[in-house]
């Protein structure tokens, strides 16, 4: 993420509201303490830090997720970062039970340019963009397979944890494809083949050299 937020690693901010503390310590954690005298009064993790939240190609906020256990599922805290004059955790409150939400004000994301994620991508990852940005120009790609590659790169850039269904779809198609009659199995070709065409002639359109491979026919 954002270099300049770094230095926030190593603090605590804490807010106090009715009997409880809350404790958001950035890149780490956010805890809750009750501040009763009741023999079992709640102290516990909310989140656990795991990943940013990204909105419009801008780092909006912070996912902590994994925290203590509630009923059937973990607790779980979005933290929105919102420019502020000094570092403080500003307001609570708790949306849905065990998913929180906090808004830590701090100078650091004033600039308008602050949060933005293209800047603190690779040279690599900036050069997919790059060209993601020109397909969607050029109508090769449409708006939904635009958000898809983003989405691929924050992910690769490590802003974005993979979700379970795409962990498992890459191991689906490790799996060869099988096809149960020939009959299935010409269908499927001649339907690939039709695309393959559609494809090749969007390319000569554009210009667009194409290399076939010998495994075509």
């Amino acid at each position: 993420g954002p270099a300049h937020l770094f230095r926030l690693a190593g603090k605590c901010f804490s807010f106090v509201e009715s009997t409880y503390k809350y404790e958001f310590c950035p890149f780490h954690n956010v805890t809750q303490h009750e501040q009763t005298f009741r023999w079992n009064a709640y102290s516990g993790i909310l989140g656990i830090w795991h990943e940013w939240e990204i909105d419009n190609n801008t780092f909006v906020g912070m996912w902590m997720r994994e925290g203590d256990s509630c009923e059937t599922k973990s607790r779980q805290t979005k933290v929105h970062l919102v420019c502020g004059k000094s570092n403080k955790l500003a307001y609570v409150s708790e949306p849905s039970t065990c998913v929180y939400s906090l808004t830590f004000e701090t100078p650091l994301v004033c600039h308008p340019h602050s949060l933005l994620v293209y800047p603190t991508l690779t040279e690599a990852l900036q050069r997919k963009w790059d060209e993601a940005e020109q397909l969607l120009y050029d109508e090769l790609i449409t708006e939904q397979g635009y958000k898809n590659i983003l989405k691929e790169i924050f992910e690769e850039a490590g802003l974005l944890k993979a979700t379970e269904e795409k962990e498992a779809e890459k191991q689906n198609n490790k799996i060869s494809l099988e096809f149960e009659t020939v009959e299935k199995c010409s269908k499927e070709y001649k339907q690939l083949s039709k695309e393959i065409k559609k494809l090749q002639d969007l390319l000569s359109q554009h210009g667009i050299a194409y290399k076939g491979n010998s495994g075509e026919s």
